[in-house]
């Protein structure tokens, strides 16, 4: 299948900056696989949009501030590095690979001295990898000295569509709270799990009330979820694996809920990708790489609440193989000309 069948128009403007001013205050495009056309609604009405003995499951990665700026201690040249992780193994700080960005070839043994006092060693380059990352050895006692180290020196790791002036005191107070969501708890990702950014207390009163179930799972969100495609087919990609966990009560719940007929609504593509490996290979735990593309079959999810994509991105893929392509870029297009804003930061979709 051509990658060029999932690009759309995508107006600059309509590139969500800023998070809305509540957390549920974002819109939320409705999009029924069995009816024609969508619905136009706010994200604090999904309680009212489910159905009582629904199951809601989220992802409870949290991300860490992995980006750092410093210099090369040889030339003192300026360099950005993102760490990509793992962050849950005590010894991975010692070959820790790293996006690095320098002027200038970078090479192994060359010393980066970085925000917060971290030195980082240029061991070499991942094997099997083409996405620019370096080996980087850092000197501290322990990946757990690392993260907390990030967690207060580190910068968050923004899409690169969402442009902040380094140094702008109110963006980074405003991208830590709110670039991390409310069921953030397992430090990991270099990303956040953005369709659960819009949950508050208020829809979680809500779902409550209704009777409404929320399950918990983790995936830390690395580079595979938005690392662009660079293959004409979109066969072709290749997907790299990220760090998951179900937890044993989820999948019970899981199997309860679908037992009597009831839905699993995914929170985010990362949630669907977790429960549609556990689906296909019986695992709980370990990484996935799990490439949703259409045509796909889904076994475990029955509704999904997403945010936007970019044009020819693997989660828009996703959302295609679970609405069907021509309808995600209808109903797109329709969102883009009625103003909704895209995105991280920006408005949701609800696919039923």
């Amino acid at each position: 299948m051509d990658l060029s069948l999932f690009d759309y128009d995508l107006p600059p403007e309509r590139i969500a900056q800023e998070p809305a001013a509540r957390r549920d205050a974002a819109r939320l495009l409705v999009i029924d696989r069995a009816a024609e056309g969508v619905s136009h609604r706010r994200v604090a009405e999904l309680p009212e949009l489910l159905a009582p003995g629904d199951l809601v499951v989220v992802n409870d990665t949290r991300v860490v501030p992995a980006r750092l700026f410093g210099v090369r201690k040889a030339t003192g040249g300026k360099v950005e590095v993102l760490v990509l992780g793992p962050f849950d193994r005590p010894d991975a700080a010692e070959r820790m690979p790293a996006l690095v960005k320098t002027r200038g070839r970078l090479e192994p043994g060359e010393r980066l001295q970085l925000d917060g006092g971290l030195v980082a060693d240029v061991v070499d380059r991942p094997e099997g990898r083409d996405d620019g990352a370096f080996v980087l050895a850092f000197t501290v006692s322990s990946t757990e000295e690392l993260i907390e180290t990030l967690a207060t020196a580190g910068t968050m790791p923004l899409p690169p569509y969402i442009e902040r002036s380094r140094g702008d005191p109110r963006g980074a107070d405003l991208d830590r709270e709110r670039y991390q969501t409310i069921f953030a708890e397992r430090p990991g990702a270099i990303a956040a799990p953005t369709a659960a950014l819009h949950f508050s207390e208020a829809i979680i009163g809500g779902l409550d009330a209704r009777g409404i179930g929320i399950a918990r799972l983790t995936l830390h969100v690395g580079i595979g979820t938005f690392l662009p495609i660079r293959t004409d087919r979109v066969e072709d990609h290749p997907m790299q694996g990220e760090r998951f966990e179900i937890p044993p009560e989820t999948s019970e719940r899981i199997e309860e809920t679908r037992a009597v007929g009831h839905r699993i609504v995914a929170v985010g593509t990362t949630a669907v990708r977790s429960l549609e490996w556990w689906a296909r290979t019986g695992e709980t735990e370990g990484t996935t790489n799990l490439y949703v593309h259409p045509p796909f079959e889904f076994q475990v999810v029955d509704a999904l609440l997403t945010n936007f994509h970019q044009p020819r991105s693997t989660p828009l893929l996703l959302a295609s193989a679970f609405a069907g392509r021509e309808r995600i870029l209808a109903a797109y297009g329709e969102a883009i000309a009625k103003g909704y804003r895209l995105f991280s930061y920006g408005d949701a979709t609800l696919l039923l």
